[in-house]
């Protein structure tokens, strides 16, 4: 007789006219029978009422099974999930309940929501406890919970004890595969499927499409359209939409046009993906053309469109235009709180300057969502901002917002990029105490202690990571290389060769900078070499560091020849270039790499005045110096300390030291340590001690930690005879923590690299030093090495055995 109402309840279109069946229910009794108050709870919950739904349920006496499957069902779609779970434990801790398989489902989906894995895994326990882990249904809903929580083996482990798989549990595990960044793994999978004879239907194929757009291979992206041609697979909004966005991630925009043109009935979602493919090409006026048509047209944008349109104009930087589109979003109320179109206006304000705006912006998301939240503390830093990162990185755990991943990794590059050690301890210290230690905030934490000179810290993160990427690899390889530790830095990648790990562009430029430091030309050229053969491609990058790498280790033939090589030239390859020439005393090759570059059209930065101011000192060019100095202003590039230290060292080498001291006098700020210092090595060159004398007074000011300033001026006093000075020097020294730092020399022979220190009596070093030397005058009767290059022979090098042996190497420096 109750399943008469069963109608009823379909025809109430409101809360009120459920309410009044609901009554009527009440008044024939039929309240206590378990079928229309089941009915009456999922009713409630449609019309957005689980609170109604949670008194119909407490009202029933004994509610069976099939009850309790309902109230969890109805308070996962409510988005209830700590609730439905608390519903689910309350249901198995009473006896008089009998479990059955319906409730997993939703149980499951209420896990994966909260992202509690804990609980997920011992409801598997359970399903497992009562037998119900062959149902088709709840497998299907365990490969949905351990995908959406990233645990691909557990994915794969419930897949492959499915007894009958179906196309929706293949469709599930490709799409797992794809959604957790596996997208060659899920087009095996669906290699395996159409193998196993299962007929893909649209929703398979979108994964499949999304796949192929992930790895950006334009002839898989065709071979996949074509599968769903031949197939006569039914091309519908969704599947044009992905189509599409595969073209486009394919770099194949004509095709995804195409597919556009194609389609006659233009949904929302079609246009949205066309102004989304034009984004990703940088098209990014066409997108906006895109959207204008798409006005015309008579479609109505969502927050999704707009999301897309805002991405343009912050591609474009028009801050006046993107607050139009602002204004529109406002006046349509598409997103009044922000919680779609929050992050995008965040980076649009930010890419123009305004941080006011987007402070403005989170005053109204507040603690709801944490994504426009992270978005501006990754922009603040970004831009250079770095306490306006961390305060908003504190203001955001105010609003009751709890950091994640991104949050604490953009928060560790700021304290990374200002050197914050304390702030970036805390970070840690909230990182270990919440454990949200995952990949990407391990790399984070090895840059900023790498970054901040602790790489023995960053190499215990290192260390203490298992399964280590080829970004955690990089980030300690350059943190050894960025900090001096160069040896360590080639260690680690050999670790890498050795292995066979993968390795990537970013991999090779790290250690081509460590071999660029030491010398390590063979090393060098081996890099170079497993770069060819790795089928590693080459760029800007790569070949700016091969030309700095060869013409750093002497070889400026291959430097020149690989700069010759390169497709386009940044400054910072013209630079690398006239540094190489400087360094090795090639004046005249280094104006005119310099000349080049200027009539290539590109202009020469602050880098590139110091390598031609370098390369001018290094020669004694004093004119070519002056002409250099004075024209710097012309290319619009101000002269900092480094460049007036260069100017003054070149003028006082040459003997000018009136004018090296009109120049420091000149100057807009005070002078620094290393430009006295190079004033005070020309007065020591030509002993000119009264022009000390006059600068005493310019000296007692400086104040700094660079022991070669303090070691300079006491040598000067000791070679004058003034022990007064010298011992007041010295004792400053000492009174500061500072000491001198002893040189040292690098040597590499037959592919082993020796380095020898002032003072450094390591007998195996010495032996065979000692030997070389020997071997040296064995080869020459008068002792006399002659080296020749292309250009001149170098001057007659005198090598005395004597000499060598009572200094001990040590004075190989």
């Amino acid at each position: 007789m109750n399943t008469l109402y069963m109608p009823l309840f379909r025809s109430c279109t409101n809360l009120r006219s459920l309410a009044q069946l609901h009554a009527h229910l009440l008044v024939t009794g039929l309240h206590r029978d378990p079928l229309p108050s089941t009915k009456l709870i999922e009713s409630y919950a449609q019309m957005g009422s689980f609170q109604s739904s949670n008194l119909v349920f407490k009202s029933f006496p004994t509610p069976d099974s099939f009850m309790w499957g309902v109230l969890i069902k109805c308070s996962v779609w409510s988005y209830f999930f700590q609730e439905a779970i608390f519903l689910y434990h309350t249901m198995i801790n009473n006896s008089q309940v009998r479990i059955s398989n319906f409730i997993f489902p939703s149980v499951l989906r209420a896990c994966s929501c909260l992202g509690d894995l804990g609980t997920g895994g011992a409801v598997h326990g359970t399903i497992i406890k009562n037998g119900f882990e062959k149902d088709s249904v709840i497998q299907t809903s365990l490969l949905c919970m351990y995908s959406e929580m990233g645990c691909l083996s557990f994915v794969k482990q419930v897949f492959d004890e499915m007894l009958i798989r179906d196309l929706v549990s293949w469709s599930s595990i490709i799409l797992s595969y794809v959604e957790n960044g596996k997208a060659s793994e899920g087009l095996e999978m669906f290699r395996l499927m159409v193998l196993e004879g299962i007929r893909p239907d649209s929703v398979t194929m979108l994964s499949v499409a999304e796949a192929c757009g992930e790895l950006g291979c334009f002839k898989l992206a065709r071979l996949v359209h074509g599968y769903i041609v031949r197939r006569e697979i039914e091309c519908d909004g969704s599947l044009a939409n992905s189509l599409l966005a595969m073209y486009s991630k394919c770099c194949d925009l004509a095709s995804a046009e195409r597919i556009f043109a194609n389609v006659t009935n233009r949904s929302t979602e079609l246009w949205t993906a066309m102004i989304s493919s034009y984004n990703r090409n940088g098209g990014f006026m066409e997108a906006l053309k895109s959207f204008v048509d798409m006005l015309d047209a008579g479609v109505e944008p969502n927050s999704v469109t707009m999301m897309s349109v805002l991405g343009s104009y912050v591609g474009l930087g028009l801050l006046r235009e993107g607050k139009s589109v602002h204004c529109y979003i406002i006046r349509k109320q598409m997103d009044p709180e922000y919680d779609v179109l929050g992050s995008v206006l965040v980076e649009l304000y930010m890419k123009c300057g305004k941080l006011n705006y987007c402070e403005n912006i989170l005053h109204i998301v507040g603690g709801r969502n944490i994504v426009p939240w992270n978005m501006l503390i990754s922009a603040c830093a970004d831009k250079g901002l770095l306490t306006e990162a961390l305060v908003h990185f504190v203001q955001m755990q105010t609003r009751g917002l709890k950091p994640d991943s991104f949050s604490l990794a953009s928060s560790l590059s700021a304290c990374a990029d200002g050197g914050l050690l304390q702030f970036g301890d805390q970070i840690h210290g909230h990182i270990i105490k919440r454990g949200l230690s995952d990949e990407f905030v391990r790399n984070s934490l090895i840059d900023m202690y790498s970054k901040c000179g602790l790489t023995e810290l960053a190499y215990m993160i290192f260390d203490e990571i298992k399964a280590k990427s080829v970004v955690t690899w990089n980030s300690m390889i350059c943190g050894f290389s960025q900090n001096g530790n160069s040896i360590e830095a080639i260690r680690l990648f050999d670790q890498m060769y050795l292995k066979s790990l993968e390795m990537n562009d970013v991999s090779f430029l790290c250690v081509l900078q460590a071999c660029s430091i030491l010398g390590y030309l063979e090393k060098g050229k081996w890099l170079h070499h497993k770069l060819l053969t790795y089928g590693v491609r080459t760029n800007l990058y790569i070949d700016t560091a091969l030309t700095d790498m060869y013409a750093k280790c002497g070889d400026l033939r291959t430097a020149q020849r690989v700069f010759d090589s390169m497709s386009e030239r940044s400054v910072v390859s013209w630079s690398v270039m006239i540094a190489g020439y400087g360094a090795h005393g090639r004046i005249n090759a280094a104006i005119s790499v310099f000349n080049q570059m200027v009539e290539s059209g590109v202009r020469p930065n602050q880098v590139t005045f110091m390598n031609i101011l370098s390369a001018c000192s290094h020669a004694g060019s004093v004119e070519d110096g002056k002409s250099y100095f004075n024209s710097m202003r012309d290319f619009g590039v101000e002269p900092n300390s480094e460049h007036y230290a260069c100017m003054v060292d070149l003028l006082s080498r040459g003997g000018d030291l009136n004018e090296a001291y009109r120049i420091i006098n000149s100057m807009s700020f005070p002078a620094d340590a290393s430009i006295w210092s190079a004033l005070l090595n020309g007065c020591r060159i030509h002993h000119r001690m009264d022009m000390i004398k006059t600068i005493e007074k310019d000296l007692v000011d400086i104040n700094t930690d660079d022991t070669g300033y303090y070691t300079l001026l006491s040598n000067i006093y000791a070679e004058e005879g003034n022990w007064r000075e010298f011992g007041k020097v010295r004792s400053l020294m000492k009174g500061i923590g500072l000491q001198k730092v002893p040189g040292y020399s690098i040597i590499e022979l037959d592919k082993r690299v020796y380095r020898f220190g002032v003072g450094d009596t390591s007998l195996l070093q010495t032996d065979e030093s000692l030997s070389l030397l020997e071997n040296f005058q064995n080869l020459s009767e008068e002792h006399v090495c002659n080296f020749e290059n292309k250009n001149s022979v170098i001057d007659s090098v005198i090598i005395s055995k004597e000499v060598y042996s009572q200094q001990q190497v040590g004075n190989c420096t």
